[in-house]
């Protein structure tokens, strides 16, 4: 049918009175639904008979609770939101006196029709259920003189606390998205400042390994070198002595700028994989450093991505330089197992140990003995880094990494 918009009388947001609380007014509210429903159902039974192979979408529509609502305040608004989602129900008006409201713009961007005058929504034939938040005694009164059996009414205290609940579910629910919205920014900013602690960490390490080794080693060539242009002349064999001395330490130097190189980009962990690029690097710390070295390892590493291998490699790498720094170890042992879900890592040396609590209450060795950057990695993989350690006992450094399911995808694809 067509509504005319007509003038009368003003209603507000449902001002009614509160009712009996919860319990009394939730049986009136379900009894009421439940009653539109019936009779929907009911009447749409001829019509399944009659044309059993129309149009599903049009049938389902139809068959849909009608819902007219009175009032287009708070209390309307919050009904159109519900009612709108709700594929079992149908809003076929609203009623408001007031042109400009929550309730009647909303009801326009949804294409429901609406009208000035509550008596044409009593009047419509195509309802079944009609919801007053009006708070109107006029048309509290209007209501109850209404005859139909096929008509489910729901209004004063009933009404109120129907659009309450929903208002508030919908309140409670923009807020939940908003805190949410609020911890995932908070989150990226997080990882985002891990990230780049992690990088300058890495930057900061291989500062001190070029100015702890390369550079050392070149001052003390350029010392030998200077000491031999004065001798060149007047002691000709301490000189030659010198020079067989700086080249020694040239080598030397050339080595160590291999080894940072290869601390900055181990080849073998992107084009081949994390295993090779761990026995490689195992066997020239064995050799540079002249300890024993025992490593084991179980399952594929295939189905790692890039970013997994390096940090884990990274971690390894930073626990064996700690390792000949500070343990002065004779022995180490590496173990990584590579499970479907799960990747661990366990380095262990039989050197001077340490007081690993002391450790970390004093922020300064935490960083010098890089367990911040250990710890930042792991996090970024989600996973961690423990430590277990006396002193004159040795070191267990553990690292455990759940495998995301990313990887597990790039593990189905080269299977």
């Amino acid at each position: 049918m067509t509504l005319r918009f007509a003038q009368g009388g003003s209603s507000e947001a449902c001002p009614c009175e509160s009712g009996g609380g919860v319990e009394a007014l939730m049986p009136s509210a379900s009894r009421s639904i439940q009653k539109a429903a019936s009779h929907r159902v009911s009447a749409s039974v001829p019509e399944r008979k009659t044309k059993p192979s129309s149009q599903p979408v049009r049938r389902r529509a139809a068959q849909a609770t009608r819902v007219a609502i009175l009032g287009g305040g708070r209390g309307g608004r919050a009904l159109l939101e519900i009612f709108a989602q709700d594929p079992l129900a149908r809003i076929v008006g609203l009623g408001e006196t007031k042109p400009r409201t929550l309730g009647t713009r909303l009801a326009r961007q949804l294409g429901v029709p609406v009208t000035q005058d509550y008596r044409e929504i009593l009047n419509m034939k195509e309802v079944d259920l009609i919801i007053d938040v009006t708070g109107s005694p006029e048309v509290e009164r209007a209501l109850q003189k209404i005859r139909k059996p096929s008509v489910a009414i729901i209004g004063g205290a009933s009404a109120k606390f129907m659009w309450q609940l929903i208002d508030a579910r919908i309140r409670a629910t923009t807020e939940i998205e908003k805190t949410l919205s609020r911890y995932q920014s908070l989150f990226r900013r997080y990882v985002k400042e891990e990230a780049e602690s992690a990088v300058d960490e890495e930057r900061t390490r291989i500062a001190c390994e070029i100015h702890d080794g390369l550079v050392q080693t070149l001052v003390g060539v350029n010392f030998k070198m200077e000491r031999c242009g004065d001798l060149i002349q007047e002691e000709p064999d301490k000189c030659f002595a010198l020079l067989s001395e700086a080249k020694h330490h040239l080598k030397h130097g050339i080595q160590e700028a291999r080894q940072v190189v290869f601390n900055l980009r181990p080849g073998q962990y992107e084009q081949l994989n994390l295993l090779s690029a761990l026995t490689n690097y195992l066997d020239s710390y064995q050799k540079q450093h002249r300890v024993q070295v025992a490593f084991s390892h179980t399952g594929s590493d295939a189905r790692l991505l890039p970013k997994t291998k390096v940090f884990v490699f990274r971690m390894i790498q930073e626990a064996l330089q700690n390792s000949f720094k500070h343990a002065g170890a004779s022995k180490l042992f590496v173990q990584l197992n590579i499970q479907p879900h799960h990747l661990s890592a366990v380095i262990q040396d039989n050197g001077n140990g340490f007081d690993v609590k002391a450790v970390f209450q004093n922020p300064d060795k935490w960083d010098h003995f890089g367990m911040r950057g250990m710890k930042e990695r792991a996090k970024l993989l989600n996973g961690d880094v423990s430590w277990e350690s006396r002193k004159n006992e040795g070191t267990t450094v553990t690292v455990s990494i759940p495998l995301t399911r990313k990887d597990s995808a790039r593990n189905g694809k080269k299977n």
